[in-house]
């Protein structure tokens, strides 16, 4: 009788087929990279967080307004309703008609000075973000025109939001202030976005 003698094949990888593999996963790796592109998504998601901002802003502008019949950046009704004569001004911790009670201090509350409303519209880490050295800053535009909007702008660092900001500017609103957010106007020396369109909301 014939013994029978079964061949048994070693279970694993060669080393052959293990560069194969690493190859493989090192051509995809560098396919999904130049697909999803890192530095977009990094660019996209701090102008998706600098337009949220924006918008809390402009909420909190809204809800000031409709409560008091000021601007927060008006102290009395005496003060100017528009700023800086309707340019393109920088939101910080200074106020643009000179007065202790800045914007965001008015919006906000400061117990330590009880001189200003403080109606606690926004919340002081709020406002350290938006002020923080690390964010992109806003900036504010208000004429003062009848059925004018109040607008919160950024400069862009994504490609998305770039192109929003050259749509705006070719077919702005009657009341986009295009002087100072288009054409280059855009400020670019205390941002971090360069491209010199803004994005406005509303």
């Amino acid at each position: 009788m014939k013994s029978l003698k079964l061949k048994v094949k070693s279970l694993g990888f060669t080393m052959i087929e293990l560069l194969i593999v690493i190859a493989v996963l090192g051509v995809l790796a560098v396919a999904v990279l130049a697909t999803i592109n890192p530095i977009e998504q990094i660019n996209r998601g701090r102008d998706t967080s600098s337009r949220g901002d924006a918008e809390q802003l402009l909420s909190a502008i809204d809800r000031y307004n409709a409560n008091t019949g000021l601007w927060p950046w008006q102290d009395t009704a005496n003060d100017p309703a528009d700023i800086n004569n309707g340019a393109l001004t920088k939101i910080t911790l200074t106020d643009p008609h000179g007065s202790s009670c800045t914007m965001l201090k008015n919006l906000g509350r400061n117990e330590a000075d009880q001189t200003c409303p403080g109606t606690d519209e926004i919340k002081a880490q709020f406002i350290s973000r938006i002020t923080g050295s690390t964010s992109n800053p806003l900036w504010i535009h208000y004429d003062n025109v009848s059925g004018h909007s109040v607008y919160i702008c950024f400069n862009p660092q994504s490609v998305a939001f770039k192109k929003q900001a050259d749509d705006k500017c070719a077919n702005p609103p009657t009341d986009y202030p295009v002087a100072s957010v288009c054409g280059g106007n855009c400020p670019t020396t205390q941002g971090l976005g360069t491209y010199g369109q803004c994005v406005c909301l509303p």
